[in-house]
């Protein structure tokens, strides 16, 4: 399975681009899931919006994997931003099951969606013991899309300067 083609019953992932950019920037108007993100919100919004899609680019290069560009299959519409990515926790190399939403996409069953597809190919692809999903202690709908999406609370820490739970696929 190539990582940068998947796809699930409604969703289409596929690498990002700077195209996409412009697409992903409405994603921090307004949105109180803001907090929870760990990024610095001092910073434009068009800043931060191309620094996120940016960032992906080297993630592809230096590991194969990223966040990657989610779309509707019916509209062909971009809904937000999934994928694997590489994180450390106490010295060790980790994957972790991540996923983004614009607000008008939320509600709908896509971030359990994705969440799952991710597992899918990582479980399949990466040579991991498990996989991960970091989630701020007060973001409940991540937390239901973990647990939906078979994962347990393995810890409490602090990651990005907040404080999380660490989901993962392995008890």
């Amino acid at each position: 399975m190539n990582y940068f083609e998947q796809e699930t019953e409604r969703l289409y992932f596929r690498k990002l681009t700077v195209e996409d950019i412009p697409k992903w920037r409405p994603f921090f108007d307004n949105n109180d899931s803001l907090p929870y993100l760990g990024i610095d919100l001092s910073k434009p919004l068009d800043v931060i919006a191309r620094e996120w899609i940016e960032i992906q680019f080297q993630r592809y290069a230096d590991f194969g994997i990223g966040h990657l560009a989610i779309s509707e299959k019916i509209t062909n519409t971009f809904i937000g931003v999934g994928g694997l990515l590489p994180r450390e926790l106490k010295n060790q190399p980790e994957y972790e099951i991540a996923y983004s939403l614009l607000p008008q996409y939320r509600g709908k069953g896509y971030a359990t969606e994705i969440a799952k597809q991710l597992r899918v190919f990582g479980e399949a692809n990466i040579q991991s013991k498990r996989l991960i999903s970091i989630i701020h202690v007060d973001n409940k709908p991540s937390a239901r899309v973990a647990i939906k999406n078979g994962m347990h609370i393995a810890e409490k820490t602090k990651f990005a300067g907040m404080p999380v739970e660490i989901y993962s696929t392995v008890p």
